[in-house]
This record gives structure tokens, sequence and C-alpha cells, in this order.
């Protein structure tokens, strides 16, 4: 269902007072994305909560509805030299791929960008929200200065639909950096990591370092070996000069040096951005959300349990994607590499989250998290009835079978 603004209120009340079980959505690119829903479920869909509603470039903030496609909130913020630094969600293009800025927010996924600008719940100063009985509410400000109340805006970051509807989201914004380079290495994981673990500790601070490994290299058209992506940027060419060369004369690696266009058609093209991985025929049959504890990322790297997946990830948080490699047979994935791969990933202090997977698999998205007694009682508060997401809280794992 996608009502227009003025319905959507009855329409959360009625079905408060059904009983009925519903799902927050943004614009549904990616309704298929977590755990399945336990029953039968209407989807609510913001797509026509959209637009910017407020923009102040002198107090660098922007508010939208929640249903504005993430690229058109950069169209915009780029015509005032500005942007939100976040990453797009995997496989973002136009059209009906395209994901909104709520959805976003609701899935709380942050990329390389993570390394220099922190998450997306970071560049958000305040939000309004639908409660499961239609009842509104707003939390923090509409500036930086003047953000008070609970901190809802991390609360929903990440909460899948489970405690509200987003309809409105206030963000921090940026100046565009002007100034653009990124630095690639292609090596042993070995070299890599221990280029990794310098830049980390020295006092450059690149936009991303995002790690490949080689089959998401290979799928960028280069060589089937690991590789360290470095993104740079400054508003001095002297300076960003001097970073590049300080990288190049710190590795005994092969250096090369690209431009922003070149680098982001490189991110495009290894992450699906020119694909439509909405539809069945190009969809990954497994899509991975990883998580280790930064200096256990080599380790992960070079496991085995990581064979058919292409897997980028963010060297300086830990965190990353892994998905079927299109040179790979998806059949070859299974379900029991995948346990094998949960479990290394929580030997090396992370996780891992299941965004998809084959309807055969049958593995949670996630596991029990050691706060889960917290987590149900939060659910509670917010969504008495258990009416929204059935199934999707986050940090409480469903009952299916692990094969």
């Amino acid at each position: 269902m996608r009502p227009e603004p003025s319905e959507l209120q009855e329409l959360v009340r009625d079905l408060h007072r059904q009983g009925s079980a519903w799902l927050p959505a943004g614009l549904g690119s990616r309704l298929d994305w977590g755990p399945p829903l336990q029953g039968p479920c209407t989807v609510l869909s913001c797509a026509a909560l959209r637009g910017v509603r407020e923009f102040n470039p002198g107090d660098f903030t922007i508010t939208v509805a929640a249903g504005t496609p993430l690229v058109e909130v950069q169209e915009v913020l780029g015509h005032h030299g500005q942007w939100l630094s976040v990453d797009a969600p995997w496989g973002d293009g136009d059209g009906a791929t395209a994901g909104s800025i709520g959805g976003l927010v609701a899935r709380g996924l942050a990329g390389g960008y993570r390394q220099r600008y922190l998450g997306v719940r970071d560049q958000l100063i305040g939000l309004e929200l639908m409660r499961a009985d239609g009842v509104t509410a707003r939390a923090g400000g509409k500036v930086v200065k003047n953000v008070a109340g609970y901190d809802l805006m991390r609360l929903f970051t990440g909460s899948w639909g489970s405690l509200g509807l987003i309809t409105e989201l206030t963000l921090r914004t940026l100046p565009q950096p002007p100034l653009r380079r990124s630095v690639c290495f292609q090596g042993q994981t070995g070299a890599l990591a221990l280029l990794s673990r310098w830049l980390l500790g020295s006092s450059l601070s690149p936009e991303r370092i995002d790690w490949w490994n080689g089959s998401l290299a290979s799928a960028a058209g280069l060589a089937s070996e690991p590789l360290l992506l470095i993104g740079l940027a400054s508003v001095d060419a002297a300076t960003l000069e001097e970073q590049v060369r300080c990288l190049q004369e710190r590795s005994s690696l092969k250096a090369r040096v690209l431009d922003a266009t070149t680098t982001e058609a490189w991110l495009a093209r290894a992450r699906g951005g020119a694909a439509t991985p909405s539809t069945a025929a190009t969809a990954p049959a497994w899509l991975l959300r990883l998580g280790v504890s930064p200096d256990r990322l080599e380790t992960l790297m070079q496991a085995p349990a990581l064979a058919g997946l292409s897997v980028d990830m963010a060297a300086g948080s830990g965190l990353g994607l892994a998905w079927t490699g299109s040179e790979e047979p998806q059949a070859t994935v299974t379900s029991g590499q995948m346990l094998a791969l949960r479990s290394l990933c929580t030997e090396l202090g992370g996780h891992l989250t299941v965004l998809r997977q084959p309807p055969v698999a049958g593995l949670p998205a996630w596991l029990d998290a050691p706060s889960r007694p917290l987590i149900e009682a939060i659910k509670r508060r917010f969504d008495p009835a258990g009416q929204l997401a059935p199934g999707r809280l986050p940090g409480v794992a469903q009952s299916v079978s692990t094969l």
C-alpha cells in the first residue's frame, strides 16, 4: 500500500484497531532483505512521502521526507556544493532499484565512508516517526546545536521497521571535497594487512579504506588478487599529492592512482550499482553483512569460508558486505559454508547478518544478541501489540531450521 501523506495516519490507526500486522517500508526495493515476515503482513510504503522539506545550506542541515530516494537528496545538495557522507545501499541505482533515505536509516548499513565520516546514525540530528497506533512523535532538532530529548535517532537506525514508521529525517550535511584521488594496491593479503595497519595508525585521514578479495577485484575488471582501495580528499592539491606520494613510498606493492570518476566507476561495477538486483534474474543468492574486530580482519579475508563470494570490507571498522560472485555458480555457496563463516565471525569478535539467501537455506538472519531482554522490552514499549514487522526484531533470532 502506498497511501498519500494525508491518508497515512488514518490508515495506520485502522490497522491498529484491526490488530493487523504491517511492515513499514521505503520504496519497496529491498523487501526481501533480512528475515522473512511471520504470518500475513501489510506492507506500508513511504513512496508518497517524498521531497525536501527544508534545506539550510548555511547551517549544513537538510530535512527530507522518508520516502525520498537518496540519489535525489544527493542531487539537491550537489547544487550547493554539499553532500550526505554516506554510501548508497548495495546495488543502488536509478529507477526501481534506488533506495530511500528512510530505508537506508532503518537498516543502518554503513559503507566505506564510515572510515572518515562515521555511520549514517551519526549524520542524523532529528527525525519524525509514527508509532504502531498512529501517534506521531519527533526527536532531536533541525540544527546541530539544538538537539534535545531522548536519542531516538540511534535507536531507530537499524531497527528494520520494528519500532515505528520513520516519516521525516533531518541530517547533517558536509561540503563536497573539491579534490579527490584514490590509491589502489593489489597483492598478497599479508602485505595489504601491513599497509592497512600502518595507515590506520598514521596521521593520514582517508575517506575510505576498502579491502576487496580477489573475486570482487575480478568483478571490477582487475586481476584476481586482493586489493586495498584508499580514498583521499582535500581542499588543497599539494596536500592531496603529498598524501598520494606518502602511500606510494610506504608500500613495496605497485600503486595505481585513480581520479574520482574512475573510482566511482569501479565501485559501481563491483557492487552491482548498474544492475537491477531487485529482480530475481540478477539478485545475488547470498548477500551478507559481516563484522569482525578490525585487528582480526586479515584472518577473515583469508578464510576458506569466503570461497565463491565477493567481499568488500572496511579496514577501519571491520564491517562490510559479501555476496555471491558472478564468476562462481551460486549453488556452490552452501548453508553449511555460511554457518562456518558465521562461526568464524563470532570467533573474530563480530557477527554475520544474512540479508538475502536462497529460499531453501533457512538460516536465521541474525542470532540472539546478549541484550535480547532489553531489546524485547523496548519493542513492547513502542509496539505493545507486536504489529510492526513481525519476525524482524534485530537481535532476536527467528526459530527456523539451520539445515
